[in-house]
């Protein structure tokens, strides 16, 4: 399926579907966004890495921060942290630049590597928004984390290429239909930057027909 530009989802969203399926709606489809600690850490390291349009060359690598990239099949747009172009004689040409290069995406996390594979689908959703905007193939990316200061490689295999485009269509669909979910709660609340709006407890509770069903052995009409 191919989206038009005006149904294109934020890139970075594929995070929070991650974390939890009800935190994207209600970020992405009800506007609803509250700050923790964690979210204000991971703005000031990315505001170091997002600096539009800064390009700089070293040798046979062409660097560039905070590439705008965007996608027509997965239906998203985003920004890229860092872009490394290295030359290559199997790459594509970069204006204004001699020769062929590949591109190499780069994620920059706070922290350390997460439990989930939240970073690494983010990280193949810009490469694959790279190969439909460059026609080219990438066949790795990275992961860099403020607090080990290493880069983790990360192979873009075929798995994790259905899976980004799996999750993109749920999160369409969801978005089409206006639907917030419900999810199963867990230690994950606690983390989470809106569990004051989500309020994660009543999540357990049983509905008010429930209840009348229950207590006064009311019939469920149908």
């Amino acid at each position: 399926m191919v989206y038009d530009e005006d149904d294109f989802l934020l890139l970075s969203g594929i995070q929070h579907f991650v974390f939890c399926k009800r935190q994207w709606a209600l970020i992405h489809i009800e506007q609803q966004w509250e700050e923790n600690d964690l979210t204000i850490e991971g703005q000031d390291l990315h505001k170091k890495a997002d600096e539009p349009f800064i390009r700089e060359k070293r040798k046979d690598k062409l660097i560039i921060r905070g590439m705008p990239v965007k996608s027509y099949n997965l239906g998203t747009s985003g920004i890229c942290d860092v872009v490394e172009f290295i030359q290559n004689k199997n790459g594509v040409s970069i204006h204004g630049e001699e020769g062929l290069y590949l591109p190499v995406p780069i994620e920059y996390k706070h922290g350390k590597p997460k439990e989930n594979d939240a970073d690494i689908l983010q990280m193949v959703a810009q490469a694959l928004c790279l190969e439909e905007m460059l026609l080219c193939s990438i066949d790795v990316g990275y992961l860099f984390y403020n607090e080990t200061k290493r880069r983790s490689e990360i192979q873009i295999t075929p798995e994790l290429r259905d899976r980004v485009r799996k999750m993109f269509a749920e999160m369409h669909d969801l978005y089409l239909k206006r639907h917030t979910p419900k999810v199963k709660t867990g230690p994950h609340c606690e983390r989470c930057s809106l569990k004051d709006i989500c309020l994660p407890k009543l999540m357990n509770k049983e509905s008010v027909s429930s209840y009348l069903e229950r207590r006064l052995g009311f019939e469920k009409i149908t």
